[in-house]
């Protein structure tokens, strides 16, 4: 079991869930204002579906990078030794995985409503598209960015199978992107030499660590703007503004002050992002 956690990174869940349950929240939310239950246990077990359905989306999203990836990573010193390249895992085993979790997300996404199975394929053609962007585009970094930015969306019309209402709930996604994208320019830093020496298009590759460092926070400061959009078309008050400034401090001064740290900025700082963000949106439905 450690194996297979190890091979879709688990833990990297904790950047995604805090952005779904977002979106799932301003969904509620919106059936709220419109005087619709939403203290039912049928929320419940449609939170419970959402949940296998994000399980089972980024299983195939770090299923299939790993899959495509797997030469390169046999040569990159700093990723030889997952399982794929390193041979703790066949083949066939990852595609085992990577079929269980579609039967997940797709079994979720019926169960949720006729609207989400509908727009299901959509997640499942980034994951297949975005491995293969770092060779041959810098912009490789949006399309990581694009496959957790659908997930707020989701699970929106997951309880709120309506366009009415969804504009915060698409905000949060251009969010999603942005930030996505921005830490994941600093996580390249990292094979900045190797992708140079493979011609892989990586922005640090291309620009160099240091534009490439600059990019990330001019991308996290967009990010950071569409959320003080969020912030206005959705929720106002004083508590929330604090919470705003909180998320500055975390997202534009200590991730980029911390960009050399790639384990520090990348992966605990944006673990307390994630959770703050959704504390904000907790905070805003709460109050509005």
């Amino acid at each position: 079991m450690k194996k297979y956690f190890s091979f879709v990174k688990i833990e990297h869940t904790l950047f995604s869930l805090p952005m779904i349950f977002a979106g799932m929240a301003i969904g509620l939310h919106a059936n709220s204002q419109e005087g619709l239950d939403i203290s039912s246990s049928a929320n419940f077990v449609k939170g419970l579906l959402i949940l296998g359905a994000a399980t089972g989306a980024r299983t195939i999203g770090f299923a299939m990078n790993r899959i495509v990836d797997r030469h390169i990573d046999a040569k990159n010193p700093r990723t030889s030794q997952r399982e794929l390249p390193s041979g703790k895992m066949k083949l066939s085993q990852a595609y085992t995985v990577l079929f269980a979790a579609l039967i997940l997300y797709i079994v979720s996404a019926a169960s949720l409503n006729s609207l989400c199975l509908f727009l299901s394929p959509i997640p499942l053609v980034v994951f297949g598209v975005y491995p293969y962007m770092k060779r041959f585009t810098s912009l490789s970094h949006f399309g990581i960015g694009a496959s957790l930015a659908l997930g707020p969306l989701g699970a929106y019309f997951a309880v709120r199978p309506n366009i009415d209402g969804a504009l915060p709930a698409l905000l949060l996604s251009i969010f999603t992107l942005l930030w996505t994208s921005g830490f994941d320019i600093i996580y390249s830093t990292s094979d900045e030499a190797f992708d140079k020496r493979e011609g892989l298009f990586s922005l640090p590759a291309r620009l160099g660590s240091r534009m490439a460092l600059r990019w990330s926070g001019i991308i996290h400061f967009a990010s950071f703007l569409v959320l003080i959009a969020v912030y206005y078309v959705a929720f106002r008050g004083s508590v929330l503004a604090a919470v705003l400034l909180l998320v500055a401090g975390l997202l534009l001064y200590l991730e980029q002050k911390k960009s050399s740290d790639v384990q520090l900025a990348f992966f605990k700082i944006n673990a307390v992002l994630g959770f703050v963000v959704l504390l904000f949106v907790i905070v805003g439905v709460t109050l509005t």
